[in-house]
């Protein structure tokens, strides 16, 4: 059985990856916090923007959960906005915190170790995360 959290980053994953917008927007907190390597900034309009800009596809590899944190490993391939051509792939991964089904923060990383620090989760399962395998 998968955890609520991790159906709605799921879903969240799918919409983004479809370029279903109304959908990712709707999946997603008003006041959400969207970060990465330049930093964090709140709210859909933020969301919106990168999404327009940033012209990337996000396959979900793995996922592992504790109550309102979802890490994911991701094979993220972005796309020249001109040509649709795939300019850049790299493994990463993502924290995601679910409020009331919606994501209220999503954080990447540049790999799984960090996220998952910055979660307070691990591989392994030491610090007591449920795996699901995507």
């Amino acid at each position: 059985m998968t955890a609520p959290e991790v159906s709605v980053v799921a879903a969240w994953h799918d919409a983004l990856n479809h370029g279903d917008l109304d959908r990712l927007l709707a999946l997603s907190h008003p006041d959400i916090e969207v970060g990465g390597p330049r930093g964090t900034s709140r709210g859909v309009d933020v969301l919106r923007e990168w999404v327009e800009r940033a012209g990337i596809h996000m396959e979900l590899r793995r996922v592992f959960h504790r109550a309102d944190t979802v890490v994911a490993e991701q094979a993220a391939t972005w796309r020249s906005a001109d040509t649709g051509d795939a300019t850049d792939r790299h493994t990463v991964a993502s924290v995601f915190v679910v409020r009331d089904d919606r994501v209220a923060r999503v954080v990447r990383h540049p790999g799984l170790a960090d996220a998952l620090r910055e979660a307070g989760l691990d591989e392994f399962g030491a610090a007591g995360p449920e795996q699901d395998m995507v």
